[in-house]
């Protein structure tokens, strides 16, 4: 009784510095986003754009670190938006198929990404520095008010049009022949869809890292779909698994002190396999 007492009045005296409060806001916003593309990544066979992206994207921020951007998501952010269309686009094509794009592009950036931080860092930590990047040890509780709130609009204008278009995103997601015999431009929302992913994607690498970032993508996603059987169900509950995991990882990581993106990662596979068992329960 007295230890839990303990843990409570901790958390409440770190609940009270800003950096812990930005964590905790990032964090929500985020998990949210990430299992409302992720349904969608997941029913359309294309989970594994998130681990791609996460490359480019660590690539492109190690350029952007070179050239000492003030802020480095001017670069980031474009570069991964335009990577994300070169896949959707080279995966039409019939000589290169999705996956072998994606490999491409991912172990590509990734090699150009390190090896940029070893030939001009400037740090004397660059072992450090890549292990952050790549696992998300504690970025996010060095965020800035501009970054939080950066993510706040991101966010918000993600869950806009994923609401907004909720109906012709379902429509391409399950079944894109039909819905481009009916009239709905298809490819137009799937280059949305791929943008918004990239979005996330950049948003993301501050909270779980470069190599993290699928899971908080996929593990959700999967864990809705074990027990819930309509599309709408799945996006919601997804959302809220998503959200009490990233929450949980967090304050665990805080009071814990171990890496925040792991911590998130773990919770997210431990609700996976309740949610496993319970649909092969109740199935």
């Amino acid at each position: 009784m007295k230890e839990s007492m303990g843990i409570v009045k901790t958390l409440q005296f770190y609940l009270t510095y800003p950096f812990v409060q930005y964590a905790l806001i990032v964090g929500t916003l985020i998990a949210l986003c990430a299992a409302l593309l992720g349904v969608i990544l997941v029913l359309k066979r294309f989970s594994y754009i998130g681990d791609g992206l996460s490359h480019v994207a660590f690539g492109a921020l190690a350029v952007a670190t070179l050239l000492d951007f003030g802020n480095n998501s001017i670069v980031v952010m474009p570069v991964t938006i335009l990577a994300a269309i070169l896949i959707l686009r080279t995966g039409q094509n019939p000589r290169i198929h999705g996956d072998a794009a994606i490999a491409m592009l991912s172990v590509g950036s990734l090699a150009v990404g390190y090896l940029v931080m070893n030939l001009f860092s400037t740090s004397a930590n660059i072992s450090g520095d890549v292990c952050s990047t790549l696992f998300g040890s504690t970025s996010i509780l060095t965020l800035t008010k501009a970054e939080v709130w950066l993510c706040v609009v991101m966010s918000i204008i993600v869950v806009i049009v994923f609401v907004f278009l909720y109906n012709r995103i379902f429509a391409v997601t399950f079944d894109e022949n039909f819905a481009r015999a009916t009239g709905l431009k298809a490819s137009l929302y799937n280059n949305l869809i791929a943008i918004i992913t990239a979005i996330i994607i950049v948003l993301a690498m501050n909270l779980v890292g470069s190599l993290l970032i699928s899971a908080l993508v996929i593990f959700p996603a999967l864990s809705a779909m074990c027990i819930i059987q309509n599309f709408k169900g799945v996006v919601i509950y997804a959302a809220v698994l998503s959200v009490c995991c990233a929450l949980t990882g967090i304050v665990l990581s805080i009071l814990f002190s171990t890496p925040i993106g792991a911590t998130i990662v773990v919770a997210d596979i431990a609700v996976f396999f309740v949610n496993y068992l319970i649909g092969k329960i109740v199935r």
